[in-house]
C-alpha cells in the first residue's frame, strides 16, 4: 500500500472517530448564562466531572485522538501552509502541501499569488473570489 492509499485510509478513519467524538462542554455551563460552553478543564477539588463520574459530561482524553499520520492534516489530505506573499510559494511541495492565504493580504497582492500559484499547480484552500471578466463598452 502506498502512502497516498494509507493516508486516504487514515483521514475516513479520522473522519469516523470525529463523527463519534462528544462535543466537549464546560462544566456548568448549562446552568448558568455567563458561563460559555467553550471547554475549560475541571480542576475542582469536589468536582464530578474531574472524576469522571457517570451522568455527568465527558472530558477529552487521550482515547478521542485521530490517527497520528494525519493529524492536523486539511480534510483535503493537505498539509496547510499559511502564505503572506509571492516568496512563500518557494517552499511548497505540490504533493503534499496547500497554501491558505493570510487574510492581512490585500486584493491586489492575492490576484498575484492565485496566479503564481496555478501556474506552480499548488492548491489553495481560500481562494476568495472568482476573476471578474471587465466588459468594455463602445
Amino acid at each position: 500500500m502506498n502512502t497516498l492509499e494509507l493516508r486516504r485510509r487514515l483521514l475516513r478513519l479520522r473522519r469516523r472517530i470525529a463523527s463519534k467524538r462528544p462535543r466537549f462542554r464546560r462544566q456548568e455551563s448549562w446552568r448558568y448564562v455567563r458561563i460559555k460552553e467553550s471547554w475549560r478543564r475541571p480542576r475542582g477539588i469536589d468536582s464530578k466531572m474531574r472524576l469522571k463520574k457517570k451522568g455527568w459530561p465527558p472530558s477529552p482524553s487521550v482515547g478521542y485522538r485521530g490517527p497520528k499520520a494525519v493529524r492536523g492534516l486539511h480534510p483535503s489530505g493537505y498539509e496547510e501552509v499559511l502564505v503572506y506573499n509571492v516568496g512563500d510559494l518557494a517552499t511548497i511541495d505540490p504533493e503534499t502541501q496547500a497554501i491558505r492565504i493570510a487574510g492581512t493580504v490585500g486584493a491586489r497582492k492575492r490576484a498575484i499569488i492565485l496566479a503564481e500559484a496555478e501556474k506552480r499547480g499548488i492548491k489553495v484552500l481560500n481562494p476568495g473570489f472568482e476573476e471578474e471578466v471587465e466588459e468594455i463598452e463602445p
